[in-house]
Protein backbone atom coordinates (compact mmCIF):
# COMPACT_ATOMS: atom_id res chain seq x y z
CA UNK A 1 0.00 0.00 0.00
CA UNK A 2 2.43 2.23 0.84
CA UNK A 3 4.35 1.60 -1.90
CA UNK A 4 1.33 2.65 -4.28
CA UNK A 5 1.11 5.59 -2.37
CA UNK A 6 4.06 6.65 -3.41
CA UNK A 7 4.24 5.75 -6.57
CA UNK A 8 0.70 8.20 -6.66
CA UNK A 9 2.73 11.01 -5.02
CA UNK A 10 5.59 10.13 -8.14
CA UNK A 11 3.12 10.32 -11.04
CA UNK A 12 1.49 13.35 -9.61
CA UNK A 13 5.04 15.05 -9.46
CA UNK A 14 6.10 14.28 -12.56
CA UNK A 15 2.93 15.64 -14.11
CA UNK A 16 3.18 19.22 -12.28
CA UNK A 17 6.90 19.20 -13.01
CA UNK A 18 5.84 18.46 -17.04
CA UNK A 19 4.27 21.80 -17.61
CA UNK A 20 7.46 23.71 -16.15
CA UNK A 21 9.41 21.50 -18.04
CA UNK A 22 7.68 22.97 -21.45
CA UNK A 23 7.90 26.31 -20.75
CA UNK A 24 11.89 26.23 -20.02
CA UNK A 25 12.80 24.04 -22.79
CA UNK A 26 10.15 26.55 -25.11
CA UNK A 27 11.12 27.86 -27.71
CA UNK A 28 13.10 24.85 -29.98
CA UNK A 29 13.10 26.80 -32.84
CA UNK A 30 12.78 29.96 -34.58
CA UNK A 31 9.78 32.14 -33.51
CA UNK A 32 7.59 34.11 -35.74
CA UNK A 33 5.72 37.50 -34.91
CA UNK A 34 2.87 38.11 -37.23
CA UNK A 35 2.22 41.92 -37.61
CA UNK A 36 -1.11 42.70 -38.78
CA UNK A 37 -0.28 46.32 -39.69
CA UNK A 38 2.51 46.95 -42.42
CA UNK A 39 6.07 48.47 -42.00
CA UNK A 40 6.64 51.74 -39.87
CA UNK A 41 3.28 51.48 -38.06
CA UNK A 42 3.56 51.90 -34.19
CA UNK A 43 2.82 48.19 -33.58
CA UNK A 44 5.51 47.44 -36.30
CA UNK A 45 8.12 49.42 -34.12
CA UNK A 46 7.42 47.60 -30.92
CA UNK A 47 7.31 44.22 -32.36
CA UNK A 48 10.74 44.56 -33.96
CA UNK A 49 12.07 46.10 -30.24
CA UNK A 50 10.74 43.26 -28.57
CA UNK A 51 12.15 40.48 -31.35
CA UNK A 52 15.64 41.86 -31.34
CA UNK A 53 15.48 41.56 -27.27
CA UNK A 54 13.87 38.24 -27.16
CA UNK A 55 15.90 36.69 -29.29
CA UNK A 56 19.11 37.07 -27.30
CA UNK A 57 16.65 35.84 -24.20
CA UNK A 58 15.84 32.79 -26.37
CA UNK A 59 18.72 31.48 -28.26
CA UNK A 60 17.08 31.15 -31.14
CA UNK A 61 15.80 33.82 -34.03
CA UNK A 62 12.35 35.69 -33.46
CA UNK A 63 11.36 36.97 -36.89
CA UNK A 64 8.71 39.69 -37.90
CA UNK A 65 6.60 39.10 -40.43
CA UNK A 66 4.36 42.07 -42.22
CA UNK A 67 0.68 40.73 -43.15
CA UNK A 68 -1.07 44.14 -43.37
CA UNK A 69 -4.44 43.39 -45.28
CA UNK A 70 -8.09 42.71 -44.80
CA UNK A 71 -8.50 44.78 -41.38
CA UNK A 72 -6.13 42.27 -39.80
CA UNK A 73 -8.02 39.20 -41.34
CA UNK A 74 -4.84 38.24 -43.23
CA UNK A 75 -2.43 38.09 -40.38
CA UNK A 76 -5.06 36.54 -38.14
CA UNK A 77 -6.31 33.81 -40.95
CA UNK A 78 -1.74 33.26 -41.28
CA UNK A 79 -1.71 32.26 -37.57
CA UNK A 80 -4.47 30.33 -37.05
CA UNK A 81 -3.94 28.23 -40.13
CA UNK A 82 -0.23 27.36 -38.63
CA UNK A 83 -1.41 25.72 -36.08
CA UNK A 84 2.49 26.52 -34.26
CA UNK A 85 3.02 27.29 -30.85
CA UNK A 86 6.04 28.93 -32.22
CA UNK A 87 3.93 31.31 -34.78
CA UNK A 88 2.13 34.14 -32.84
CA UNK A 89 -0.16 36.97 -33.61
CA UNK A 90 1.31 40.14 -32.86
CA UNK A 91 -1.83 43.17 -33.23
CA UNK A 92 -3.42 45.70 -31.91
CA UNK A 93 -7.18 44.19 -29.83
CA UNK A 94 -8.90 46.53 -32.22
CA UNK A 95 -7.58 44.39 -35.81
CA UNK A 96 -10.61 42.31 -34.39
CA UNK A 97 -12.64 43.32 -31.59
CA UNK A 98 -14.64 44.94 -33.67
CA UNK A 99 -14.83 42.39 -36.90
CA UNK A 100 -18.22 40.90 -35.15
CA UNK A 101 -20.01 44.05 -36.05
CA UNK A 102 -17.79 45.59 -38.97
CA UNK A 103 -17.34 42.25 -41.59
CA UNK A 104 -20.26 40.53 -43.10
CA UNK A 105 -19.51 37.09 -42.20
CA UNK A 106 -16.89 35.87 -39.52
CA UNK A 107 -14.11 34.31 -41.57
CA UNK A 108 -12.36 32.99 -38.43
CA UNK A 109 -13.50 31.92 -35.10
CA UNK A 110 -12.83 34.60 -32.46
CA UNK A 111 -12.15 32.34 -29.91
CA UNK A 112 -9.00 30.43 -31.50
CA UNK A 113 -7.34 33.43 -30.81
CA UNK A 114 -5.80 33.19 -27.14
CA UNK A 115 -4.31 36.06 -25.34
CA UNK A 116 0.01 35.82 -24.67
CA UNK A 117 0.71 38.61 -23.48
CA UNK A 118 -0.30 42.72 -23.20
CA UNK A 119 2.65 44.65 -24.35
CA UNK A 120 2.13 48.02 -25.59
CA UNK A 121 -1.24 50.69 -25.71
CA UNK A 122 -1.28 53.01 -28.59
CA UNK A 123 -2.37 56.66 -28.54
CA UNK A 124 -5.46 57.13 -30.00
CA UNK A 125 -6.49 61.36 -30.11
CA UNK A 126 -9.22 63.19 -30.36
CA UNK A 127 -7.70 65.68 -33.34
CA UNK A 128 -9.46 68.79 -35.32
CA UNK A 129 -8.29 71.57 -37.90
CA UNK A 130 -5.97 73.85 -36.52
CA UNK A 131 -8.43 76.29 -38.23
CA UNK A 132 -11.06 74.77 -36.08
CA UNK A 133 -11.56 77.64 -33.08
CA UNK A 134 -12.66 74.26 -30.39
CA UNK A 135 -9.44 74.19 -28.16
CA UNK A 136 -11.23 71.68 -25.97
CA UNK A 137 -13.95 68.63 -26.54
CA UNK A 138 -16.69 70.68 -24.60
CA UNK A 139 -16.00 73.73 -26.99
CA UNK A 140 -15.90 70.64 -30.25
CA UNK A 141 -19.18 69.27 -28.97
CA UNK A 142 -20.96 73.09 -27.79
CA UNK A 143 -19.85 73.65 -31.96
CA UNK A 144 -21.54 70.47 -32.89
CA UNK A 145 -24.98 71.05 -31.15
CA UNK A 146 -24.72 74.84 -32.60
CA UNK A 147 -24.23 73.58 -35.93
CA UNK A 148 -26.53 70.53 -36.64
CA UNK A 149 -25.42 68.56 -39.64
CA UNK A 150 -23.25 70.88 -40.89
CA UNK A 151 -19.65 69.29 -39.28
CA UNK A 152 -18.33 66.00 -40.30
CA UNK A 153 -16.41 63.30 -38.56
CA UNK A 154 -14.57 60.11 -39.50
CA UNK A 155 -12.33 57.75 -37.79
CA UNK A 156 -10.36 54.59 -38.35
CA UNK A 157 -12.44 51.48 -38.98
CA UNK A 158 -13.91 48.81 -36.47
CA UNK A 159 -13.97 49.40 -32.68
CA UNK A 160 -13.35 53.31 -32.46
CA UNK A 161 -15.06 53.81 -35.45
CA UNK A 162 -18.02 52.18 -33.45
CA UNK A 163 -17.33 53.78 -30.01
CA UNK A 164 -17.73 57.02 -31.46
CA UNK A 165 -20.21 56.40 -33.76
CA UNK A 166 -22.53 54.93 -30.77
CA UNK A 167 -21.17 58.33 -28.28
CA UNK A 168 -22.77 60.72 -30.79
CA UNK A 169 -25.75 58.94 -31.32
CA UNK A 170 -26.34 58.56 -27.45
CA UNK A 171 -25.52 62.02 -27.03
CA UNK A 172 -27.98 62.90 -29.67
CA UNK A 173 -25.09 64.56 -31.63
CA UNK A 174 -25.77 65.29 -35.55
CA UNK A 175 -22.60 65.20 -37.17
CA UNK A 176 -22.20 63.36 -40.91
CA UNK A 177 -19.52 60.38 -40.52
CA UNK A 178 -17.45 60.44 -43.73
CA UNK A 179 -15.62 57.24 -44.32
CA UNK A 180 -12.34 56.83 -46.43
CA UNK A 181 -10.51 53.77 -47.75
CA UNK A 182 -6.64 55.13 -46.50
CA UNK A 183 -6.09 57.17 -43.41
CA UNK A 184 -4.06 59.75 -45.90
CA UNK A 185 -6.72 60.95 -47.34
CA UNK A 186 -8.57 61.52 -43.96
CA UNK A 187 -5.78 63.44 -42.62
CA UNK A 188 -5.65 65.71 -45.87
CA UNK A 189 -9.51 66.38 -45.79
CA UNK A 190 -8.77 67.08 -41.73
CA UNK A 191 -6.01 69.47 -42.88
CA UNK A 192 -8.25 71.55 -44.83
CA UNK A 193 -11.43 71.09 -42.82
CA UNK A 194 -13.29 69.32 -45.02
CA UNK A 195 -13.69 67.15 -41.97
CA UNK A 196 -13.59 68.70 -38.58
CA UNK A 197 -12.60 65.44 -36.24
CA UNK A 198 -10.43 62.33 -36.90
CA UNK A 199 -10.48 60.01 -33.98
CA UNK A 200 -7.66 57.30 -34.42
CA UNK A 201 -4.05 56.90 -33.84
CA UNK A 202 -1.68 59.47 -32.87
CA UNK A 203 1.21 58.15 -35.08
CA UNK A 204 -1.47 59.07 -38.42
CA UNK A 205 -1.67 62.70 -37.47
CA UNK A 206 1.73 63.44 -35.75
CA UNK A 207 3.42 64.59 -39.06
CA UNK A 208 0.62 67.23 -39.20
CA UNK A 209 0.42 67.99 -35.64
CA UNK A 210 4.06 69.06 -35.33
CA UNK A 211 3.15 71.30 -38.27
CA UNK A 212 0.86 73.24 -36.85
CA UNK A 213 -1.83 72.37 -38.81
CA UNK A 214 -3.88 69.56 -36.92
CA UNK A 215 -4.71 69.90 -33.03
CA UNK A 216 -5.17 68.07 -30.46
CA UNK A 217 -7.77 67.73 -27.89
CA UNK A 218 -7.32 64.19 -25.94
CA UNK A 219 -6.50 60.93 -25.84
CA UNK A 220 -8.93 58.16 -25.18
CA UNK A 221 -6.47 56.45 -23.28
CA UNK A 222 -7.03 55.83 -19.49
CA UNK A 223 -3.75 57.68 -18.87
CA UNK A 224 -1.91 60.65 -20.62
CA UNK A 225 0.29 59.88 -23.22
CA UNK A 226 4.01 60.33 -22.34
CA UNK A 227 4.90 62.20 -25.66
CA UNK A 228 1.45 64.67 -24.92
CA UNK A 229 1.55 65.45 -21.28
CA UNK A 230 -0.11 68.24 -21.87
CA UNK A 231 -3.23 66.59 -23.46
CA UNK A 232 -5.95 65.66 -21.31
CA UNK A 233 -7.61 62.31 -21.15
CA UNK A 234 -11.24 61.88 -22.43
CA UNK A 235 -12.07 61.61 -19.36
CA UNK A 236 -10.34 64.60 -17.59
CA UNK A 237 -12.28 66.71 -20.51
CA UNK A 238 -15.83 65.60 -19.22
CA UNK A 239 -15.98 62.22 -21.83
CA UNK A 240 -15.53 58.96 -20.06
CA UNK A 241 -17.93 57.22 -22.01
CA UNK A 242 -15.22 57.84 -24.85
CA UNK A 243 -12.54 55.96 -22.72
CA UNK A 244 -10.60 53.18 -24.07
CA UNK A 245 -7.01 51.75 -25.00
CA UNK A 246 -5.49 50.83 -28.10
CA UNK A 247 -4.53 47.63 -26.46
CA UNK A 248 -1.73 45.73 -28.24
CA UNK A 249 -0.25 42.13 -28.19
CA UNK A 250 0.53 38.95 -28.79
CA UNK A 251 -1.92 35.58 -29.26
CA UNK A 252 -1.42 32.29 -30.11
CA UNK A 253 -4.04 29.88 -32.43
CA UNK A 254 -5.76 27.84 -29.55
CA UNK A 255 -5.15 24.61 -31.76
CA UNK A 256 -1.38 25.44 -31.47
CA UNK A 257 -1.74 23.48 -28.11
CA UNK A 258 0.37 26.21 -26.25
CA UNK A 259 0.18 24.97 -22.52
CA UNK A 260 -0.20 28.29 -19.87
CA UNK A 261 2.71 28.09 -18.43
CA UNK A 262 4.13 28.74 -21.55
CA UNK A 263 2.37 31.63 -22.13
CA UNK A 264 2.88 33.18 -18.94
CA UNK A 265 6.87 32.63 -19.87
CA UNK A 266 6.14 34.87 -22.97
CA UNK A 267 4.57 37.30 -21.26
CA UNK A 268 7.00 37.80 -18.23
CA UNK A 269 9.81 37.36 -21.05
CA UNK A 270 8.21 40.89 -22.90
CA UNK A 271 7.32 42.71 -20.05
CA UNK A 272 11.24 42.28 -19.08
CA UNK A 273 12.30 43.41 -22.54
CA UNK A 274 9.64 46.49 -23.32
CA UNK A 275 10.44 47.85 -19.54
CA UNK A 276 13.92 47.80 -20.19
CA UNK A 277 14.88 51.83 -20.33
CA UNK A 278 16.54 51.95 -23.90
CA UNK A 279 13.20 49.98 -25.51
CA UNK A 280 10.69 52.29 -23.43
CA UNK A 281 12.39 55.33 -23.98
CA UNK A 282 12.46 54.41 -27.47
CA UNK A 283 8.87 53.51 -27.65
CA UNK A 284 7.44 56.16 -25.24
CA UNK A 285 8.80 58.31 -28.28
CA UNK A 286 6.41 57.27 -31.06
CA UNK A 287 4.06 58.31 -28.22
CA UNK A 288 3.52 54.16 -27.12
CA UNK A 289 2.02 53.52 -23.61
CA UNK A 290 4.22 50.82 -22.53
CA UNK A 291 1.64 48.38 -20.64
CA UNK A 292 3.09 44.87 -20.11
CA UNK A 293 0.41 42.32 -18.99
CA UNK A 294 -0.04 38.56 -18.04
CA UNK A 295 -2.33 36.21 -20.27
CA UNK A 296 -4.84 36.89 -17.69
CA UNK A 297 -4.55 40.42 -17.38
CA UNK A 298 -5.02 40.63 -21.14
CA UNK A 299 -7.86 38.94 -22.22
CA UNK A 300 -9.81 40.76 -18.94
CA UNK A 301 -8.68 43.48 -20.59
CA UNK A 302 -10.16 42.55 -23.94
CA UNK A 303 -13.28 40.85 -22.63
CA UNK A 304 -13.89 44.84 -20.97
CA UNK A 305 -13.11 46.63 -24.10
CA UNK A 306 -15.72 43.72 -26.34
CA UNK A 307 -18.70 44.43 -23.57
CA UNK A 308 -17.90 48.06 -24.22
CA UNK A 309 -18.30 47.63 -28.13
CA UNK A 310 -21.20 45.42 -27.67
CA UNK A 311 -22.89 48.52 -25.38
CA UNK A 312 -22.36 50.70 -28.69
CA UNK A 313 -23.19 48.63 -31.24
CA UNK A 314 -26.69 48.32 -29.61
CA UNK A 315 -27.27 51.81 -29.62
CA UNK A 316 -26.25 51.61 -33.36
CA UNK A 317 -28.98 48.65 -33.95
CA UNK A 318 -25.56 46.72 -35.30
CA UNK A 319 -25.85 42.73 -34.25
CA UNK A 320 -23.08 40.80 -34.01
CA UNK A 321 -22.18 38.13 -36.36
CA UNK A 322 -21.71 34.48 -35.26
Amino acid sequence: MKKFVWLAFAAIAVLLQAPLSHAQSWPQRSVKLVVALGPGSGADLSARLIADRLTRRWGQAVVVENRPGGDGVVAINAVLSARDDHTLLYAPTSTFVGHPYTLEKLPYDPKQLVPVARVTNTVVVVAVPASLPAKSMQELITAVRAQPGKMNWSSAVGMTDIIFAGYFKNSGLDMAQVRYRDTVSAMNDLVEGRIQLYAGAYVIARAHVQAGKVRVLAVTNRSRAPGLPDVPTVAEAGFPDLNFDGLVGAFVARSAGMPDAVRERIAADIKAAVTEPEVSARLAATVQIVNPGSPAEFAAAIDEQAGQLATFAKALGIEAKR
